[in-house]
């Protein structure tokens, strides 16, 4: 029988490039990018199960990525009061696997990723007990500014969608790459905008007795998840938070795996592997164990004979017309998806941990 754990490992080491960065999906040729928030997500996996040398290999990648942006970024920061900067200036969220912006037209004026950059930066070094690399501080600089700029745009969401809402979880995560660049360059500025960005989310980003999916919205997404679990601009027991997983649990789950959003229609709206973990880690640091039980062993039935971890099951959806319009342009859905993976190892061991 195959070793879901053992094979997950191997497949995010064997698709991580030469020059540290990892492949969104090896299959899906619309995915042959490595994004900041995935690959964040993927290091962090990587650090948990002692794969430390990969996990650094990205950091330094994306490190580098950010840097060698610095003078348009700079003219990035010097044009937000006055409106969204030139397109041309804002920082680029995915790269070919040689290090080159890509060309497809794709949204790329998201911010998230670059918070969870921020966020998973910390997270390594504090899981290695190592010390700020000098050739990050400059990067990490750089993008605390450019957040601080420009976290009150309307930008694209993580699913890259909506461009023109502010977002919940957007607001999370740069809530808490700050919080880490505060903590990493011992500073309170950052920590001060991350304090202001947290009062706009319970001002304006509450709908009823629950977070929304953005500002003026009614719905409710799983990636609200991350307002507690990683991002702590909410504690994982707070009213709040409770409600937003109430809602989640209600609206978003019909066969034990996880939907984005109510009217997702991408691929046909299916369930999620990635958040069905995600799930279960908001369930491990609230210590509902049996729960999150109940998602690793949902998830590991979703595996395909040879271990692959799609993005999403085409199973319960949304809009079921939609598969083969979907499919038709892009082909049948990433499979195996490393994010994927990746969420299933930080769940797996965070709740074997316990």
């Amino acid at each position: 029988m195959l070793d879901l754990y053992q094979h997950s490992i191997d497949l995010i080491r064997t698709n991580q490039s030469a020059n540290g960065a990892y492949v969104a999906s090896p299959s899906f040729p619309t995915y042959h990018y490595c994004w900041f928030r995935d690959g964040t997500y993927i290091a962090y996996a990587m650090d948990l199960v002692g794969e430390h040398t990969s996990a650094r290999r990205f950091y330094d990648w994306a490190a580098a990525m950010v840097t060698q942006r610095a003078a348009a970024v700079e003219r990035a920061i010097a044009a937000a009061p006055y409106g969204q900067p030139a397109p041309e200036d804002l920082l680029d969220t995915r790269y070919t696997l040689d290090g080159a912006v890509g060309t497809d037209d794709w949204p790329n004026f998201q911010l998230d990723g670059f918070g969870t950059l921020l966020w998973g930066m910390r997270e390594h070094l504090r899981i290695n007990r190592a010390a700020l690399p000098s050739e990050w501080r400059p990067a990490i600089e750089l993008l605390a500014r450019y957040l601080g700029a420009l976290w009150q745009l309307p930008c694209y969401d993580c699913w890259e969608e909506f461009g023109d809402k502010i977002h919940t979880a957007t607001l999370a995560a740069l809530y808490g790459g700050l919080e880490a660049a505060a903590a990493l360059l011992n500073t309170s500025e950052y920590a001060t905008t991350a304090a202001a960005i947290k009062a706009f989310v319970l001002d304006h980003c509450v709908a009823g007795e629950s977070l929304s999916k953005f500002v003026g919205s009614p719905l409710v997404d799983a990636s609200l998840i991350h307002v507690a679990t990683p991002y702590r601009l909410l504690a994982p027991d707070h009213p709040l938070m409770r409600n937003t997983i109430t809602r989640i649990e209600r609206e978003l789950r019909r066969d034990g795996g996880v939907h984005r959003y109510a009217e997702d229609s991408y691929y046909g709206g299916g369930e999620w592997v990635l958040l069905t973990a995600y799930l279960g880690w908001y369930y491990v640091e609230t210590g509902v164990l049996h729960r999150a039980h109940e998602l690793l062993s949902w998830i590991e039935r979703r595996a395909t004979q040879n271990g692959a971890l799609p993005e999403q099951v085409a199973a319960n959806l949304n809009y079921p017309e939609m598969l083969p319009v979907w499919n038709e342009r892009w082909g049948t859905s990433a499979c195996p998806l490393l994010w994927s993976h990746a969420a299933y190892l930080t769940l797996y061991t965070l709740l074997h941990s316990q």
